[in-house]
């Protein structure tokens, strides 16, 4: 199976080498990513659902695990049902235990798989006060808490403590 980070090995246009088996299967995995992305920024909500539902079936649950890690987050907050959505997040979570910075950092040189933590916690925790759950939340707000450290200084990780911030002041 193809991996979405090997778009490097596409032909750039039609006058490119020929299509190597896979590159199809790439190309068709790549369109529905897209489709989903502009699908959610143009808020047609069930139809991104749709298309980064089609993309993880296509991954499937062996695939890779950024892809996995990523893919999840995103689909948790296009669900309507706030259990489905606590699903996604537990599948990002685990997706995210098993991510290698080595692996993390063959997308973004970067990148720190200990930033992803705070998000997934703070996700985890509004799932769980969504559905009633305010111990389960706190527990999954101090974890949140307790990896702010990991975040840099930028306008994404204010943005996080922000927000961590608030759900705190919720929970009170």
């Amino acid at each position: 199976m193809s991996d979405i980070s090997d778009v490097r090995d596409v032909p750039a246009g039609p006058d490119g080498p020929p299509a190597a088996a896979g590159d199809d299967q790439l190309l068709a995995r790549i369109a529905l990513g897209l489709d989903g992305v502009q699908a959610a920024q143009r808020g047609r909500t069930a139809e991104a659902r749709a298309s980064f539902e089609a993309l993880w079936a296509a991954l499937g649950e062996r695939g890779d695990v950024f892809h996995r890690c990523v893919l999840a987050h995103y689909l948790a907050d296009l669900q309507d049902d706030p259990r489905a959505e606590l699903e996604w997040d537990r599948r990002a979570l685990a997706a995210a235990d098993s991510l290698t910075a080595e692996r993390a950092q063959t997308y973004e040189s970067a990148l720190q798989v200990r930033a992803f933590y705070p998000s997934l916690h703070l996700n985890l925790a509004s799932d769980h006060l969504k559905l009633g759950e305010a111990d389960l939340a706190r527990e999954q707000l101090e974890r949140a808490v307790r990896s702010l450290d990991a975040l840099p200084e930028d306008a994404y990780s204010a943005g996080i403590r922000a927000a961590v911030d608030e759900l705190r002041q919720r929970l009170r």
